[in-house]
């Protein structure tokens, strides 16, 4: 081998010695141009980017631990629900309504047409006749003194396809919901929300509004305990009774309290009651009510 090829080996090989006593040479670019390499920079610029993607991790988890907090503050952004769900009245008939289109799709979400007596129209989402014979404003049958929030986008106030295609839900009559009817939610009827018959608030129907009360065909009477038949103890037992569209009643609770086991034998009686059954618009319903029992010793 010649003097000056081994002179160019060695040189090869020095320099490679070198290279590998730096520390990452071709990420700090040693030796591959004319200036001084100032590894404080990289530092400052691994940190920043470091600290960028930390806060995204941050905030993604945020999102993800507290998903409950940001669906509340979107839902609360779109319509205010609170009329939709009022409890039913004493004197007037809870009840609600429902409806839709077969459609694959739940029923978007959006505000509620005006409240009337009577019902023309029915309103929907997505409209299938756009040239009808008579021209009728979309209403539900809701007590016009209960005042809905307005707004041009028809639909569901519950409903939780906050960006769905327009669709007047799975249900069917005509209304906009997953229910049955002419009307907006899952009940049945041309009202609003998970009852039926008609109004707002759900639940089952009190007597009066058009509701018609049941009446009794078999009332035995009750037992009266041990403890109070040697005490002597009288008096009255009031329950409050959910008379269902089958005549027989269920849910019952105790209203006014007497005491001394008598509580507990109104209930056992009033379980073998049979009514002919609530009536609205010639419907048999379901319907809340209070039952008097009365203890007496002759």
């Amino acid at each position: 081998m010649s003097a000056t090829v081994l002179d160019k080996t060695n040189q090869i090989a020095g320099e490679l010695a070198r290279r590998r006593d730096l520390v990452l040479p071709t990420l700090f670019g040693e030796g591959y141009g004319i200036y001084k390499i100032r590894k404080g920079s990289f530092v400052a610029s691994f940190l920043l980017n470091a600290a960028a993607v930390a806060a995204l991790v941050a905030i993604g988890s945020w999102v993800a631990t507290h998903s409950a907090q940001v669906q509340n503050q979107v839902t609360t952004l779109v319509t205010d629900i609170s009329p939709y769900i009022l409890k039913p009245s004493k004197t007037l008939s809870g009840g609600g309504g429902g409806g839709g289109d077969h459609d694959k799709l739940a029923a978007s979400k959006g505000a509620l047409p005006k409240s009337s007596a009577q019902q023309i129209a029915p309103p929907q989402v997505v409209v299938r006749n756009e040239a009808p014979k008579l021209v009728a404003e979309p209403t539900v049958v809701v007590p016009p003194e209960i005042k809905l929030p307005q707004a041009n986008a028809f639909g569901d106030p519950l409903s939780k396809a906050l960006a769905s295609l327009p669709s007047n839900g799975p249900g069917l009559g005509g209304g906009i919901g997953s229910g049955n009817g002419t009307g907006v939610g899952s009940g049945n009827g041309p009202g609003v929300g998970p009852g039926s018959g008609g109004g707002i608030g759900g639940g089952v129907y009190h007597v009066g509004g058009g509701v018609l009360p049941p009446k009794v065909l078999y009332d035995p009477d009750p037992d009266y305990s041990d403890a109070a038949r040697k005490a002597k103890y009288q008096g009255t037992v009031i329950l409050w009774v959910i008379v269902g569209a089958d005549g027989r009643p269920r849910e019952i609770s105790v209203r006014r309290s007497l005491g001394m086991g008598l509580d507990e034998k109104a209930v056992e009686a009033v379980r073998r009651w049979k009514f002919d059954p609530a009536k609205k618009d010639g419907q048999a319903v379901a319907v809340q009510i209070s039952i008097e029992v009365n203890f007496r010793l002759y």
